[in-house]
């Protein structure tokens, strides 16, 4: 296989109460890489539509061009060339893993073009390298799960121990991104570095709680764990109604709802798709109360992670 189309999905990191350890992955929105081997060696990013023209074409800053690059060394093949080619598909700075989808896409495409020598696990070190070129830190909670597919735990990073954990059939996620920017390093340099072991306590117990509701399953006990009393107290300050919003979507059926990722997109869990689409909406109304525009999306916990799309 000389060239290939890959898409790989968009992800909720944290999951209300899980920072930096929880994630899962949804269908929809996402990022596709069409990369081409080519005879001479180094990494040519060709083109990047879906930007707004505001991604580097330097294979050093790009989160797919370093990701191959890394990936490519760590294999001994520095001497492979490819040309690449990215759509964004998804908002920059939306909180959904925008920077992680196209690192995943990349080497997941790379892993292919070489014949798989490594299984899709052992590629997440190399996805990781993406996220510190874009927010300086290599960590797993998006990439994991769009890698992987389906709901992840990182449980260490040192040494990196992922665990993946099966989820109810019947859960949906609704996604609502309204159109404004969180910046990541804005959204964790207002966060408290010290935090109260009673509010420790009440957080462990949540987190605890969630990856029982899930497993069980028990849909009750999942809402009653969807409880973030460490992040989203200081991160709701950022987002423009995001406590109405929060509130329409429980009204409207959902099990619980907080920020996705650094935000400024929020993420619901429901029993169903019909009552998904009804929180998906009551979401984006509330945004529109007050002049903001915002894209939704509904979907089941993706399972299957990057994805070959026809040529």
């Amino acid at each position: 296989m000389e060239k290939i189309r890959v898409y790989a999905p968009a992800t909720v990191a944290n999951v209300a109460c899980g920072f930096d350890i929880f994630g899962f992955a949804v269908n929809r929105p996402g990022d596709e890489i069409v990369l081409e081997k080519r005879t001479e060696p180094g990494i040519s990013i060709i083109e990047i539509t879906g930007d707004d023209g505001r991604l580097p074409k330097e294979v050093a800053k790009n989160t797919a061009g370093i990701a191959i690059q890394k990936y490519l060394a760590h294999i001994g093949r520095e001497d492979q060339g490819f040309n690449l080619s990215l759509h964004k598909d998804m908002p920059l700075g939306s909180g959904l893993g925008s920077s992680a989808a196209s690192a995943v896409a990349g080497v997941f495409a790379a892993n292919e073009l070489m014949g798989k020598p490594l299984t899709q696990k052992e590629l997440l070190p190399f996805a990781m390298e993406g996220e510190r070129v874009a927010c300086g830190s290599a960590h797993a909670d998006n990439v994991g799960p769009s890698l992987l597919g389906g709901f992840i735990i990182i449980r260490s990073y040192d040494p990196l121990d992922i665990v993946q954990i099966a989820t109810p059939l019947d859960l949906y996620a609704s996604i609502v991104h309204p159109h404004i920017e969180v910046n990541t390093k804005d959204a964790r340099g207002i966060l408290d570095k010290e935090i109260s072991l009673s509010t420790t306590i009440t957080q462990m117990g949540n987190v605890a709680g969630l990856v029982a509701g899930l497993m069980l399953p028990d849909y009750s006990l999942i809402g009653r764990s969807l409880v973030d009393v460490i992040i989203e107290p200081s991160r709701a300050i950022l987002i423009p109604q995001f406590a109405e919003v929060k509130a329409a979507a429980l009204q409207a059926g959902a099990l619980g709802c907080s920020i996705s990722g650094s935000g400024p997109s929020l993420f619901a869990l429901s029993k169903g798709e019909e009552t998904a689409q009804q929180v998906a909406e009551a979401m984006r109304d509330q945004f529109a109360l007050v002049g903001i525009g915002s894209d939704i999306f509904v979907s089941p916990i993706n399972q299957q992670g990057p994805m070959i799309l026809p040529n």
